[in-house]
């Protein structure tokens, strides 16, 4: 997957911001020069979050009422120090170990009620203090 679109309006940018560069850390990056504000948020040096302010917000057409995308997921580390941060920020999530997998999930809920997961590798060092 090369990356996300989040249609947002234009006065919902800083909550946006606020998110998913304040928050999970993604940088913000060059953008092509649009016609409507945005940021392309970058994780890796690649840009992966494209945030899309438009006056008109509304769900996509589709071939399917029966079918959505349920959430996006990001690798992180530091598993403690994400928690101590949520907690302090007040922001509620739910934990998911993965049976059978060195993998463990946080989901939370960003500021336009779409779910995200912060994935960490147990094997890593980052993730065990």
């Amino acid at each position: 997957m090369d990356h996300a679109n989040l249609r947002c309006r234009p006065q919902d940018l800083p909550a946006a911001l606020a998110f998913y560069r304040d928050l999970l850390g993604l940088e913000e990056g060059p953008r092509p020069a649009f016609d409507f504000p945005g940021h392309w948020l970058y994780a890796g040096g690649r840009p992966i979050v494209h945030l899309a302010a438009r006056e008109t917000v509304g769900p996509p057409e589709g071939p399917s009422k029966g079918a959505s995308f349920e959430h996006v997921a990001f690798r992180a580390r530091g598993l403690n120090d994400i928690r101590a941060l949520l907690d302090a920020r007040g922001i509620r999530y739910a934990e998911a170990p993965l049976p059978g997998f060195p993998l463990h999930q946080l989901f939370l809920t960003d500021p336009f009620g779409l779910r995200v997961e912060l994935t960490f590798d147990m094997n890593d060092p980052a993730n065990l203090g």
